[in-house]
């Protein structure tokens, strides 16, 4: 078994109180659940449609500038960007768009628009999607091809909670969640892709390519 972030091997399995499978690394303490508890596709997009991410509820979206208030001291005036695994409510795009940046849709399962791998973008924004990447090592590496030089990535997920607990955390009782990602975890994605990481508050990190 190696870890599905950094690939490392040096990865330890343990169970939690109901019975699920989960592997932690100890390279870059990313925590993820064996796959046989992954649910289906079909099951996975009913989830998403329970939640409430409707365009314009101001809670939402103040949740949302958690994310792009950081992201946008960093752009330049009309830059080009992506929100990736927007939802079925693109909030995030919507907020970006009003500010004057061009914003691309993509989600695999509400706006699976397959144009975006041939662009690139000045930007990428994934807010409450990394946690669903079932290969996150190769999502992160899709992710830096679709940047322009110098592109940012912002990211925004749970980060994980103490050792104790992780048992009874919410975040990891949605069955859509497989990958769970502490600061560490991100500063050895960057490493990994000579990429620059910056953490500017909590579950928010901001990834600049090289």
């Amino acid at each position: 078994m190696k870890c599905i972030v950094c690939k490392s091997k040096s990865v330890e399995l343990f169970k939690t109180r109901d019975n699920k499978e989960y592997w932690y690394c100890d390279n870059c303490s990313a925590k993820f659940l064996g796959k046989k508890h992954y649910i289906s596709m079909a099951e996975e997009k009913e989830r998403y449609l329970e939640h409430n991410n409707e365009v314009n509820d101001e809670n939402y979206r103040a949740f949302l500038s958690r994310l792009s208030i950081p992201l946008k001291e960093k752009l330049s005036p009309n830059s080009k960007g992506l929100d990736f695994g927007c939802g079925h409510g693109p909030a995030l795009a919507d907020m970006l768009s009003a500010d004057g940046f061009d914003v691309d849709l993509y989600d695999p399962f509400f706006f699976p628009n397959k144009t975006i791998f041939s662009k690139q973008y000045d930007f990428i924004a994934c807010t409450e999607t990394a946690e669903h990447f079932f290969d996150p090592s190769k999502e992160f590496d899709i992710l830096g091809g679709l940047l322009n030089p110098q592109g940012w990535l912002g990211i925004m997920t749970s980060f994980l909670t103490t050792k104790d607990a992780f048992e009874d955390w919410h975040y990891r009782r949605d069955p859509t969640h497989v990958v769970f990602y502490s600061e560490k975890t991100f500063e050895v994605i960057a490493t990994q892709r000579n990429w620059r990481c910056e953490i500017p508050c909590k579950d928010v990190v901001l990834l600049r390519k090289g």
